[in-house]
């Protein structure tokens, strides 16, 4: 992966992130690189700092290209104002008194960009254990009752932004795509309290169900797939073991054992603060007692569905012996793509080169559609 910032990886990371996504409309290179060059990497705030201004600023351009009925302009500006606020809002700590506030008006930024798509997606309150899990469905133009994926997150991301990217590629291969924020994401954490659970078959089964139950109208509510990026790779394995309905499953980064990965890292971590909030815990003693149960171990062999991995083994958060250790306890029908370390799109989720996914789309859109 290009850094950016040389020797940082997280937030060159970040850069990559962004440049990547704005090939699908969040955001404009030359924005991104001016946010770039006002970021020390060795100050977190500067981070912060850099992208809210440039959101807010963006955001403003927004309103006034709306309030002038300039539905394409505001559309496309309000995306890229969203994914500059959920950059900035993503790295704030929870005592941080900008994080809710500016969380919301990401949010909104997304909200009131979608209102302005040709075709709206479809957007539902999944209930779930007292309480609701967001969702929105993004479907293909002119597919009458397409297949669908159920799309989850990783560690406490937002469903709006898997937009960017994995939406539009099954979209484009006439695939239905149903972002969640599930437990421990987006507004199902920061608004419902929901924090993550070992056990996110519970949240599959539940998300499955509902839409055969209430969207046979806009999808075959028979081809229903499940897919997760990051921490997701978890989510989406657990979810396919635990429910045969699923017809395919779609693992962007994949995870043997989150307590694993969490165990030798320091409790400064960046991410750090992030993991104890998702799991409810006040300390990192704590959170890697509650992730030694984020397992695979007796769980990947369960999976009956055909199932696709895709890991960079440049991968540093999530190490490419994941995938291996996914790979071998799979007894469905399989395959297993790993980006070269020397290529572009062998970071984490091929962040810094999407078109590395495009197998993965295809395999996906032929097993869903037999």
């Amino acid at each position: 992966m290009w850094h950016y910032f040389p020797g940082q990886y997280m937030p060159s990371y970040q850069v990559n992130r962004a440049l990547t996504q704005a090939h699908y409309g969040g955001g404009e290179f030359a924005e991104i690189l001016e946010v770039a060059g006002e970021i020390d990497p060795s100050d977190r705030e500067s981070f912060n700092r850099a992208w809210v201004k440039m959101g807010d600023k963006v955001y403003e351009k927004a309103e006034a290209y709306a309030a002038a009925g300039q539905r394409v302009s505001a559309r496309r500006t309000y995306l890229r104002a969203f994914n500059y606020l959920r950059t900035a809002e993503f790295f704030m700590t929870l005592r941080d008194e900008r994080k809710i506030p500016y969380y919301l008006k990401c949010r909104d930024a997304f909200i009131k960009a979608i209102d302005l798509f040709d075709e709206r997606p479809v957007t539902v309150d999944i209930p779930f254990e007292g309480s609701f899990l967001p969702a929105y469905l993004f479907k293909p133009s002119g597919v009458k009752n397409p297949p669908v994926v159920v799309m989850f997150g990783g560690l406490d991301s937002l469903a709006e932004e898997l937009y960017f990217g994995i939406a539009q590629h099954l979209n484009e291969r006439g695939i239905a795509m149903m972002a969640v924020d599930g437990p421990g994401q987006g507004a199902a954490l920061r608004l419902n309290h929901i924090h993550t659970r070992y056990d996110y078959n519970v949240a599959g089964s539940t998300v499955l169900d509902y839409i055969i139950e209430n969207l046979g109208e806009h999808v075959d509510t028979s081809r229903v797939g499940i897919g997760a990026v990051s921490m997701g790779g978890y989510m989406a394995a657990r979810c396919a073991a635990f429910e045969p309905r699923f017809k395919v499953c779609m693992i962007f980064g994949a995870v043997w054992s989150y307590y694993d990965i969490w165990k030798n890292r320091p409790d400064n971590h960046p991410l750090a603060e992030i993991v104890q909030h998702i799991v409810g815990a006040d300390n990192m003693t704590d959170a890697r007692e509650r992730l030694k149960n984020f397992t695979l171990e007796g769980v990947a062999e369960k999976i009956q569905c055909p199932t696709y991995i895709l890991h960079g083994e440049d991968d540093r958060q999530n190490f490419v012996e994941n995938a291996y250790k996914v790979n071998d306890a799979l007894t469905c029908e399989h395959f297993m793509e790993i980006v070269p370390k020397e290529e572009s799109g062998s970071a984490h989720c091929s962040v810094d080169d999407f078109t590395k996914s495009f197998n993965m789309y295809d395999w996906i859109e032929k097993k869903i559609k037999e």
